[in-house]
């Protein structure tokens, strides 16, 4: 996929000190955003480590505690109208109303939103053309494929023009051509200027979508900036793959102890160890008789770590 850089501008969305509470568990702690025209920033982290709840306090559907949130320069809560105006969001579950029809559902949606978007029925037609949709413009929305669901809610995102849009899971239970295909109009989505704010479960698509990181652990940012540095930050220059039932194994594992690493991660019947560059020159040399794989670190590893250690 082409990819737009982002412009050394103001950030459309600013978000600084968020703070939420759920039943006096801190969920939200402190948390800084920031992403602009022509980017998209990836938050990660497990389930629990409060990437939902800062994403709905962006988009007014909850209030934060403390902090400040921004976009395009309007105080979300000194004029959440206007703040409004200039969001899209797209929640993980479908919110359709089942009654109206593809088309009706975009019309019906721009009406809320104040002013009014111009030229409405052009630009849901655009709409439905631009997404695939327009086949199925008559169809209700539970006729749907998951797939064209999901387009559907991207497009009634889209429908009143706004500059940030927020994806909650955009792709969750889609196949794999159907996520691609998402995946495609969301980066067109990003050329065009949107500023973008996403979270996923896969890892693949954080890696390929994402021109910025932002991890997420038990409320706190652990780390933020482009994929390669966040990896760099929380896994490491490499990471080898060996077998775990290898006669060798305890020694291994005596070795990662000694040299302060902990246990490795183990994936069936393989281990997976993070190392940097003098980690990796040591342990060949201690263990250079062993046949292991040694491969570049992806989001897969820095998502079973952050597990490892929230477990």
């Amino acid at each position: 996929m082409n990819r737009k850089s982002a412009s050394i501008t103001s950030p459309l969305l600013d978000a600084r000190g968020l703070v939420k509470s759920f039943a006096s568990r801190r969920v939200v702690d402190g948390v800084d955003l920031q992403c602009r025209s022509g980017e998209i920033l990836g938050m990660l982290g497990a389930n629990g480590a409060g990437k939902t709840t800062t994403l709905r306090m962006c988009y007014g559907f909850l209030q934060p505690e403390a902090g400040e949130i921004h976009i395009d320069g309007i105080d979300r809560v000194s004029d959440p109208d206007r703040a409004n105006r200039l969001i899209g969001v797209c929640t993980q579950d479908d919110t359709f109303d089942t009654d109206f029809t593809v088309r009706d559902n975009l019309l019906r949606f721009a009406h809320y939103f104040r002013p009014r978007p111009t030229d409405m029925e052009n630009r849901v037609g655009q709409l439905l053309t631009r997404f695939d949709l327009a086949r199925y413009a008559d169809a209700k929305p539970d006729t749907l494929s998951g797939g064209y669901r999901r387009r559907l809610m991207i497009a009634r995102a889209l429908v009143h023009q706004p500059k940030v849009l927020f994806l909650d899971e955009p792709t969750t239970g889609l196949d794999p051509q159907a996520r691609m295909s998402v995946w495609e109009l969301v980066d067109g989505l990003r050329q065009e200027g949107l500023a973008i704010v996403l979270t996923t479960h896969y890892m693949d698509e954080a890696e390929r979508l994402s021109d910025n990181l932002m991890v997420l652990k038990a409320g706190q940012v652990v780390s933020g900036g482009a994929p390669r540095a966040v990896l760099g930050d929380l896994v490491g220059e490499h990471v080898i793959v060996l077998d775990a039932n290898i006669p060798q194994a305890g020694a291994v594992q005596q070795w990662l102890r000694e040299e302060g690493i902990g246990e490795p991660t183990r994936i069936l019947n393989t281990w997976q160890i993070a190392l940097d560059g003098t980690g990796l020159a040591h342990f060949s040399a201690v263990f250079g008789e062993l046949r292991f794989e040694v491969r570049p670190p992806n989001l897969d590893d820095l998502f079973l770590q952050l597990s490892d250690k929230d477990s």
